[in-house]
This record gives structure tokens, C-alpha cells and sequence, in this order.
């Protein structure tokens, strides 16, 4: 195969996770940053995403992720420079089933213990927050007010062009796609793309949906599955349009959160397994509309006449625990992932690439504790999980 250059760090993929890795691995000196995005800059999963900006989560280890991440959306400019992420202080709402509220309770503690500001208040405060909030099936809730969300493909447009700015090489297209991962024994050596190969010793894969084609033929498997996941967004009617927070709504298995001036964007738990994410029907099913007007209109009585504007679905990986894999991937060296997120790196991708940079420039991560999302949990018996869950976790896609 020919070669068409070499790189200190070839990234594979362009969506969120791998623009911000690109761009902290220029940050951090690395003179050779090549990233290959087989379609679009934030065509996949990225573009797609609800795009929530929020802390709560039922574990410190992912919480530390959003907490160190929220700093970017709040001030990009003097983080990264180019772009802008569109971030929205909405406010977030976490809700649970009323058997779950004493859990609830318990990580907002844990929350506010690793200096999440986050609090519990009951349903007459949150009546208080958003009158237009029906609260009778629920005792209370977490509130974020400094939560909320952003433009996905804009993110990863700003991490892109600040990583090209800083001399990384941005290459997309079809010409592009990574098609293997090459290695001499348990060392890479370099990726083959449909224009010829790249010599490197460095790769990072945040392929996505992709990855687990580039990571078998390695011998690499992770137990990831793809899961189509949909999205739809509303107009609120006459008499509704007020703007709402951002609410994460268990007792109803959905999320919404505001889109510009009068629109309500929201997600409900319906996953679709084992999809081909280059062949699946990307618009919304029969009956999602109906379905989605009747959650939401649970949680907020007055979207009962909402009128869909329009909707889309994609494509995430899932990993067996739901949670991301992060960091080195054994036995090759020179290899790392970001794999498997199941929807959630959004609001988390700067911390991730920040600390995978430091990780493959320093040996190890100094942003964050990237160990409790490594590969071998799961042949070691130790996934990743939180000591007060829900039971809501088909939630935790794309937002």
C-alpha cells in the first residue's frame, strides 16, 4: 500500500471526543496531529446528540469527567479560542421514580462531596422553578443551575479548527476512512486509509460506531453494540412557549431540553440493537411523534398540542456496563480508544481528550483519573457502576 505520510498521532474520527483529543494533543506539543474523519466533521453520533451539558451522574468517576468539562463550555474562548460551543444555562432537572428518591438524595450528596453544584429540592421549589411543571407523581428532585446544554456539531467544529490551528492535519472524506489498523507484533505501526497508509506509532480510535470493525480484526472485543437512538423536536404551542430547564425525566423515560427560541427538543428511552450504522433509517418512526407528545406532555401539561418540527436518529455504541472505555488498549503498544460511551461523551469530551493527551504525551493523565474507564475492567470483573443506580439506564443515551 502506498504511504501518505507519516504522523506522531494519527486520531480516528472527527466527531466530539476525537476533535478534542486532536486539539489537546497540539496543545501539549505534539508537532504530527493527523485526524481522519471518514464523513463529515460531527457527522455521526456527535451531530446527532441532544448535546446535554449536565454533572449528574451516579458515580464520582463520570461526574469528574462533566465537572472538568463544564470550565470549556463556559469559557471557550479562553480554553480553546476557535468557535463556539453555543452553550445555554438552561438549568438541569433530574427526576427519578419516587422508589428511587432516597438514591437520588444519596448522590447528590456524593455529587456535592466532589464539588458538583448540585441540590435536592422538593416539588413545591421546583413548581417555583418551572410552574409549567406537572410535579404530583414525584417528592422531589436534583436541581444544576448551571447545567444545560450546546450545539454539538459546533463543539466539535471549535476543537477542529483550534487543533488546525495549532498544525494539526485535518483529513476528510472518503479518501479518509480509516480501513485497519496496522501493527508489526504487538506494536503500531500505522493506519490504512482508502488513499494509502500513514506511518505512525501513536493511534487513537474514536471511530465511534466504526470502531469495533478497525479493533476486531486485532483481535479486540469489547462486547460493543450499536443502538439507534431517536431524537425529535417540537414547537410548543400558543400559551406554552415559555422557556423551560433541561429536565432528565426517569419516572417518564425521557429528556428535553429547550432549542431555540419556541422549540422543545426531546429523546425517549427506545433503543434499537445491533444496527448497521452504514445502513438504518436515519428520520423518526411511525408513532414517535404521538409517543413523545405523551411524555412530555406528563412531565409538562402544556405541550399536550406540541407540533413535531422534525426529527432524526443515529447511531451510539454501547459498552456491556453503559459506560466509556478510555485509555490504552492492551496488548499493542501505541494504541488507545474512546469507545463504547453510549451516548454520554458529549458533555464530557474535553476532560476525555485532555486526559488521553496528557496520557499518551506524560504516560499518564493529570486532568483526570482516566483508570476507572479502562479496557481490562471487564475481564477483571470490576465494571464500572454507581452504589446508588435507578434502574432508568436506557436515559443515558444521547444526551
Amino acid at each position: 500500500m502506498a504511504t501518505t505520510g507519516a504522523a506522531d498521532v494519527v486520531v480516528v474520527g472527527g466527531g466530539v471526543t476525537g476533535t478534542s483529543t486532536a486539539f489537546h494533543l497540539t496543545k501539549l506539543g505534539v508537532r504530527r496531529v493527523t485526524l481522519l474523519e471518514r464523513g463529515v466533521l460531527g457527522g455521526g453520533a456527535t451531530g446527532k446528540s441532544g448535546a446535554l451539558v449536565r454533572m449528574h451522574y451516579t458515580n464520582p468517576h463520570d461526574a469528574a469527567l462533566a465537572q472538568r468539562s463544564l470550565p470549556y463550555f463556559q469559557g471557550w474562548g479562553d480554553l480553546v479560542g476557535a468557535g463556539d460551543p453555543r452553550f445555554v444555562e438552561t438549568g438541569v432537572v433530574r427526576l427519578v421514580e419516587p422508589r428511587h428518591e432516597a438514591a437520588l438524595a444519596a448522590n447528590v450528596a456524593m455529587l456535592r462531596g466532589v464539588g458538583v453544584d448540585t441540590c435536592l429540592i422538593d416539588r413545591d421549589e421546583l413548581r417555583a422553578l418551572d410552574p409549567g411543571c406537572q410535579v404530583d407523581d414525584v417528592d422531589c428532585a436534583a436541581w444544576e443551575p448551571r447545567s444545560g446544554y450546546a450545539d454539538p456539531s459546533a463543539t466539535a467544529f471549535g476543537f477542529a479548527a483550534a487543533a488546525r490551528e495549532r498544525g494539526a492535519e485535518l483529513r476528510v472524506g472518503a479518501g479518509a476512512a480509516a480501513t485497519a489498523i496496522l501493527v508489526e507484533g504487538e506494536r503500531v505501526v500505522g493506519v490504512a486509509t482508502a488513499d494509502g497508509a500513514i506511518a505512525t506509532e501513536t493511534v487513537v480510535v474514536a471511530a465511534g460506531a466504526w470502531a469495533p470493525g478497525l479493533l476486531a480484526p486485532l483481535g479486540l472485543d469489547y462486547g460493543l453494540r450499536t443502538n439507534r437512538v431517536q431524537v425529535a423536536v417540537v414547537r410548543r404551542p400558543a400559551g406554552s412557549e415559555a422557556p423551560h430547564p433541561t429536565y432528565i425525566d426517569g419516572p417518564n423515560a425521557s429528556w428535553i431540553r429547550p432549542e431555540g427560541e419556541f422549540g422543545t427538543l426531546a429523546g425517549l428511552a427506545i433503543d434499537e440493537i445491533d444496527v448497521d450504522p452504514d445502513a438504518y433509517d436515519e428520520g423518526v418512526d411511525d408513532g414517535y411523534a404521538a409517543e413523545t407528545r405523551r411524555r412530555l406532555s406528563a412531565r409538562r401539561p402544556g405541550l399536550a398540542g406540541a407540533v413535531l418540527r422534525g426529527g432524526w436518529a443515529g447511531v451510539i455504541t454501547m459498552s456491556p456496563d453503559a459506560h466509556a472505555i478510555i485509555g490504552g488498549l492492551d496488548p499493542y503498544r501505541g494504541l488507545f480508544g474512546i469507545l463504547g460511551d453510549s451516548g454520554t461523551n458529549f458533555k464530557t469530551a474535553p476532560a476525555i481528550g485532555a486526559g488521553l493527551a496528557e496520557a499518551i504525551v506524560g504516560g499518564a493523565p493529570r486532568t483526570i483519573d482516566l483508570h476507572p474507564f479502562r479496557a481490562s475492567r471487564f475481564a477483571e470483573g470490576q465494571p464500572l457502576a454507581g452504589e446508588h443506580e435507578y434502574g432508568d439506564g436506557p436515559l443515558d443515551v444521547f444526551r
